[in-house]
């Protein structure tokens, strides 16, 4: 039988937030795209099921050979992705079947919260259309987050809600089109009608 390499690119990982530069919190909602980041980690370093244990039988006899194979190397790997102290190899994945709960439980609260915050935005609280989109596509995510998404057709007409009276021209031909246009497209329409606005108040 061929032993698998003694390397594993995981054991060359010090510093996991360079890799997932995302901070989990209960207030902004990030799970979701710290999930898919943390989920592309593990797939590229070969750990996936260490932490998320395999479902389809292929992938469990796999899993099987390869802790067979090299057990040293197995223990290794086990030992860095083990984040509780004396519970073993399961603690891993009980960590991660943790945080899942406690970020996808009360889904219809988290969104009822997070429509309100998108119905309430007020451009006058951010610095350029760039951050005021940010934010909002951010809301959305974190509403795709809780399975509450948002047509475009809705998130278009929230997004031209909160602008002021100075983008009124654009807000009119977007809003006046029989398909309403992109969330992408607005963006790059209000900020050409931010540069003319910027550049006028210039002059004046």
């Amino acid at each position: 039988m061929v032993s698998s390499p003694k390397f594993h690119p995981t054991l060359t990982i010090t510093n996991v937030k360079s890799l997932i530069p995302i901070t989990l919190d209960t207030e902004h909602d990030m799970y979701h795209s710290w999930a898919a980041l943390f989920k592309v980690l593990v797939r590229v370093h070969d750990l996936h099921h260490h932490i998320i244990p395999p479902t389809e039988e292929e992938e469990i006899t796999a899993y099987a050979a390869s802790k067979a194979v090299d057990s040293a190397l197995w223990k290794r790997l086990h030992a860095a992705t083990t984040p509780l102290k004396g519970h073993g190899h399961a603690s891993a994945q009980r960590a991660w079947s943790h945080l899942e709960s406690v970020f996808q439980d009360n889904k219809a609260s988290r969104a009822t919260h997070l429509e309100e915050e998108l119905a309430n935005l007020d451009f006058g609280n951010f610095s350029s259309i760039d951050s005021y989109c940010n934010h909002i596509k951010s809301l959305v995510d974190r509403l795709v987050d809780v399975d509450a998404p948002l047509s475009n057709s809705i998130l278009v007409l929230k997004l031209t809600a909160g602008l002021p009276e100075a983008y009124a021209g654009t807000i009119d031909i977007i809003q006046n089109q029989e398909l309403l246009p992109s969330f992408e497209s607005c963006r790059s329409r209000l900020k050409l009608a931010e540069r003319t606005i910027n550049n006028r108040l210039a002059k004046e």
